[in-house]
């Protein structure tokens, strides 16, 4: 099936009980068994079916499959949080003394969680020079256990070249985990292109309605954990924490995420509840259409605020003459991506009044909703970085950031038109 097909009917035949057409939300902890020889054998992982919601519930489990689909993994896990699918595939195979390298642009709550969170953990965040899978592989050593990048930037719209960094972390015996919430897997679909691991943050366009908390950890399936067993034993030896089970024995091409599961998961419970997995489903029918009109009205966007007086720069890796434009072309083809940034003429002062002005545009740190939303920041979602930090992750005092929502493109110029008048310091 193509895309826009199984983003509506992977996972769901019908419910046989009911014959309800659209998945029901099963709203319960727990789930009954047959006997205490059916309880044990589920214990045991002798048969499939469901425990606890914890650590599965039908509902969630049908949209661990289409989104699984719709990237081209072998499995997928949801989580509660965008952020909650960053940190256990991490901790899922990092642990005290080793670490993970990272492209140096990235979302905020990513950078902190890298660079000041798990470093009291005893795993070390690297972040490379640049972009470039030269700089990433420098950093790389024995310690190393994954190479992480957003295939595209929040907020600096770079596009990751996951090619070159899978071939980098492939050749020292690291997965890649890719964090493809931007581009969502209608503009890309990393593990095509190499990727071991694609993350999602489901709040933004997969849910795309502002409504709803959830995060997607996608097994690509390839990576030969078996060939290197002592480096992840965690997947190649027995788990003793649930019954002794060998990863890549039992579960194959999705250890992974099945690890994620029932190690990350269980033992730490940032689990997807039953009402918001339904929640998601509902958008991600819809994501494929919603795509086509974010990249169409990002692109006016674009075009308008580069002829504007009042507008310093604009980042948008849909211009031929951006630097941006090689790398995003190569992935996204002709379909740009509705995130990109801007820097209002007068620095820190005139970002922050032009940011005031918005009447049709959100103010708020969320992106990829049907809705406009506009975020300055340097004032919020990079706050509690330093300037040099800021300035490393691609954040300037005058820029505004824009997630470009699927109103009339009329009314989406004519808000940005009056919001950048005002901004005269």
């Amino acid at each position: 099936m193509k895309p826009e097909t199984m983003a509506i009917h992977v996972g769901y035949d019908g419910d046989p009980t009911t014959k309800a057409v659209a998945v029901p939300i099963y709203q319960t902890i727990a789930f009954q068994f047959d006997s205490a020889d059916h309880g044990a054998a589920l214990f045991n992982l002798e048969v499939e079916g469901n425990i606890y919601t914890r650590i599965g519930n039908p509902t969630n489990t049908i949209l661990e499959k289409r989104v699984a689909a719709l990237e081209g993994g072998v499995d997928a896990l949801s989580v509660s949080s965008g952020m909650a699918s960053i940190h256990y595939s991490i901790i899922n195979i990092a642990e005290v003394g080793t670490n993970i390298v990272s492209l140096p642009q990235l979302y905020g709550a990513t950078y902190t969680l890298l660079a000041s969170v798990l470093p009291r953990q005893g795993i070390q965040g690297r972040f490379a020079a640049s972009d470039s899978p030269e700089d990433v592989e420098k950093l790389i050593d024995e310690n190393t256990r994954a190479v992480f990048c957003e295939s595209v930037g929040n907020p600096a719209g770079n596009v990751a070249d996951i090619e070159g960094l899978a071939r980098v972390a492939h050749k020292h015996g690291v997965p890649l985990i890719v964090d493809n919430t931007v581009a969502t897997p209608i503009l890309l679909r990393p593990i095509e292109y190499g990727a071991d691991v694609v993350l999602h943050s489901m709040t933004k366009f997969m849910g795309g309605h502002g409504t709803t908390l959830g995060g997607m950890i996608v097994d690509g399936g390839h990576f030969p954990w078996i060939k290197y067993p002592d480096r992840y034993y965690m997947l190649t030896k027995p788990e003793p924490s649930y019954h002794g089970v060998v990863y890549t024995e039992h579960y194959g091409a999705a250890a992974f995420v099945a690890r994620c599961r029932t190690v990350c998961q269980r033992n730490t419970g940032s689990t997807l509840a039953p009402l918001n997995g339904f929640l998601l489903l509902q958008g991600v029918e819809t994501l494929a259409l919603r795509m086509e009109r974010h990249v169409e009205n990002a692109r006016k966007v674009a075009e308008f605020l580069r002829a504007h007086p009042r507008v310093e720069w604009v980042n948008y890796a849909g211009f031929p003459d951006s630097p941006l434009y090689p790398m995003a072309h190569r992935y996204l083809g002709d379909r740009f991506c509705s995130l990109l940034t801007f820097g209002v003429k007068g620095g820190f002062e005139a970002g922050r009044k032009c940011f005031d002005a918005f009447r049709l545009f959100q103010r708020m740190v969320n992106m990829g909703d049907a809705k406009s939303l506009t975020c300055h920041p340097a004032s919020t979602t990079h706050r509690q970085l330093s300037p040099e930090e800021q300035a490393k992750v691609g954040v300037t005092p005058e820029m505004i950031r824009l997630s470009v929502g699927i109103e009339h493109i009329d009314d989406i110029l004519a808000d940005l038109d009056q919001a950048l008048n005002k901004a005269i310091v």
